[in-house]
């Protein structure tokens, strides 16, 4: 018996820090090619970003809360012999967002054609074929973006070099805005169809129109939300890891890659205790990764003073909130919109000010599932745009007089009588990205999404300084939202080797 035992060979160990959707699936498509995986979450629990929150009978997912391109979480259950339904129903939402302007008027945001249509004619009939037009451009550029290069390592400069004449074809270096611009005239109709970058961290002002394919790859799957949260994904994930024989690890903090000879041997947690592997992957911020877990001498390109001068995506203030009451009619997601809209951004992104009016996304989760929240209750979660920490902003002393005046704005507008009917509380401030998450500068997603930092000039995810290590999530490419980080994932398959090759 002990014979045999030593006859079996050992499979090679993959170690993967952090548990947001990024590792969880990178942690998935390891254990599919061979590895033996550990997971290891700082937190108390999985999720990472996706962490949830539960509190008075309150159910509150802390980070995404749209689900696009459901094929990307099927191929995990997939990988696994198994299907997506039997752990997590995924509902389709119409519309995809309800859009309120400052002056009341709506645009329903759906996937209906002649709903969609008919939106747009109501703010301004003379709009409607260049609303078509853009579609077109958002399609050419998902096919190139995201069916082409969503998957493609960019592991070196010549992969850059290829697709360099699509991006000029495409009009990579003009902004998201600048396109949408080119085809409708009406201003807020520029403002509806230029808002997604900003669900990955960007300012449609200045992030590549490349980003315009979101509003077809919204079109093409839907957008939906999973019954029970967006934490029962995770857990459904962390279920497969521990089906596959891994394991998922939580209050355990890695303080640095262990590395030797220009390769990543495994890990130190801040315990003391090292754990050897024969791969690692980082689900951490990919700034934070390489300034704090990885030694200096280590690194040539991204030097602390790279590091430092790289431009950061903005900040979220996010109040989670329960009340006594059921608004129904507000929708699921919906965007208020405040006085200012480039000016507003230019104060988060460029000149990186607190400022004293906002932009406010609005989910309301118990408008499809009523099971998060108490009988006759409501769930929500209001997230407003906001400048990283190089703002100065002291959130210690400014979160609650900020909040306040997102209760007073929402008491206008949607949620009549809302200080009244408010019963559980909690917010996440930027000062929580960095602390509680480890993000540079308190950095909602990462690295911002602008020509110069994609692609081929963002960390790798076969890391260009450290043998064997790899990244994922939103801090490499191809970048942030569900779509991106498991997609970042799925890149692993085409750079690691299979466990057959190491062991």
């Amino acid at each position: 018996m002990n014979k045999m035992t030593r006859d079996i060979p050992v499979p090679p160990h993959a170690v993967v820090i952090g548990s947001g959707f990024g590792g969880l699936a990178a942690a998935v498509r390891l254990g599919a090619r061979g590895y033996r995986v550990t997971v290891l979450e700082r937190l108390d629990a999985p999720g990472g970003r996706a962490y949830v929150y539960r509190q008075d009978g309150f159910t509150f997912d802390a980070g995404p809360t749209i689900v696009t391109a459901p094929f990307l979480l099927e191929e995990l259950w997939q990988l696994c012999g198994k299907r997506l339904a039997d752990d997590v129903e995924l509902r389709a939402i119409s519309p995809f967002y309800r859009i309120r302007f400052d002056d009341g008027a709506v645009f329903e945001y759906s996937g209906d054609d002649a709903a969609m249509r008919a939106e747009v004619a109501k703010f301004s009939p003379a709009d409607v074929a260049g609303y078509e037009s853009f579609l077109k451009a958002s399609e050419a550029r998902f096919r190139i973006g995201f069916e082409r290069l969503g998957d493609v390592p960019f592991s070196s400069w010549t992969d850059m070099a290829r697709v360099l004449p699509d991006l000029v074809r495409l009009a990579g270096h003009r902004s998201v805005h600048d396109l949408v611009c080119r085809h409708v005239r009406d201003p807020r109709l520029r403002t509806v169809l230029s808002f997604h970058p900003l669900l990955v961290g960007g300012n449609p002002f200045a992030t590549t129109s490349i980003y315009s394919l979101i509003a077809f790859l919204e079109r093409r799957w839907g957008v939906h939300f999973a019954m029970g949260g967006t934490g029962r994904l995770v857990r459904g994930l962390v279920g497969l890891i521990e089906g596959q024989g891994g394991a998922v690890r939580c209050n355990a903090e890695v303080a640095r890659i262990t590395v030797r000879d220009g390769r990543a041997t495994g890990v130190r947690l801040d315990s003391g205790q090292e754990i050897a592997a024969d791969i690692v992957v980082s689900n951490a911020d990919s700034a934070w990764t390489y300034r704090h877990l990885i030694e200096p001498e280590a690194r040539r390109r991204w030097t602390d003073r790279r590091i430092d001068r790289a431009r950061y995506s903005m900040s979220l203030f996010v109040w989670y909130f329960g009340t006594r009451r059921r608004y129904e009619d507000v929708a699921h997601h919906t965007i208020l919109l405040g006085p200012r809209y480039r000016e507003l951004l230019d104060d988060i992104f460029r000149r990186k000010v607190l400022a004293p009016d906002f932009s406010l996304y609005l989910h309301r989760p118990t408008a499809t599932d009523p099971s998060l929240a108490p009988d006759g209750c409501d769930a929500f979660y209001v997230l407003s745009p906001v400048p990283h920490l190089d703002s100065g902003t002291r959130w210690d002393e400014t979160a609650e007089t900020y909040r306040r005046a997102i209760e007073r704005r929402l008491g206008e507008t949607l949620l009549p009588g809302l200080g009244n009917h408010i019963v559980t509380s909690r917010m996440l401030t930027p000062q929580d990205f960095q602390d509680r998450l480890l993000s540079m500068r308190g950095a909602a997603f990462g690295l911002e999404p602008v020509l110069t930092q994609s692609a081929w000039f963002r960390p790798h995810n076969r890391s260009e300084e450290i043998e064997r290590l790899y990244l994922v999530g939103a801090g490499t490419h191809p970048g942030a939202g569900l779509p991106g980080v498991l997609s970042s994932a799925r890149i692993l398959d085409k750079v690691v080797p299979h466990a057959a090759v190491l062991a």
